[in-house]
């Protein structure tokens, strides 16, 4: 493990950009019948926001608990919750969700499992 100075802290912590973390949890009508279409749908948005840059990371969860993703938006808070607000899921009450500002190093990304 590399040693990592105070100095260097101090640099990379003025690096940081905002971002907005987005914790999305399922409802009881998650299993009702017709949920899965929508979610589709919300995966499909999900996409399209991906391919337009204004979420950074997207990562389902599938553990059995209330939570169904956590996702990582590069708009404000503000701008965040008027998204979500538009989702199909969160429309038709599949999904509630929490929003988290943080900040981040731009370019910080997932590494390639596949990579060797």
């Amino acid at each position: 493990m590399q040693k990592i100075t105070d100095e260097f802290m101090l640099e990379m912590r003025a690096t940081t950009k905002p971002y907005t973390v987005v914790i999305l949890k399922k409802t009881p009508k998650r299993d009702e019948p017709g949920a899965d279409k929508i979610i589709w749908e919300h995966g499909r948005r999900n996409h399209a926001l991906r391919l337009d840059g204004v979420i950074a990371i997207v990562c389902p969860v599938n553990d059995g608990s209330d939570v169904s993703g956590v996702s990582i938006f590069t708009t404000n808070p503000d701008d965040t919750r008027k998204i979500m607000d538009g989702d199909p899921g969160v429309i038709a009450r599949i999904f509630v969700y929490e929003i988290h500002p943080t900040r981040t190093f731009p370019g910080d990304r997932l590494p390639d499992p596949t990579a060797s």
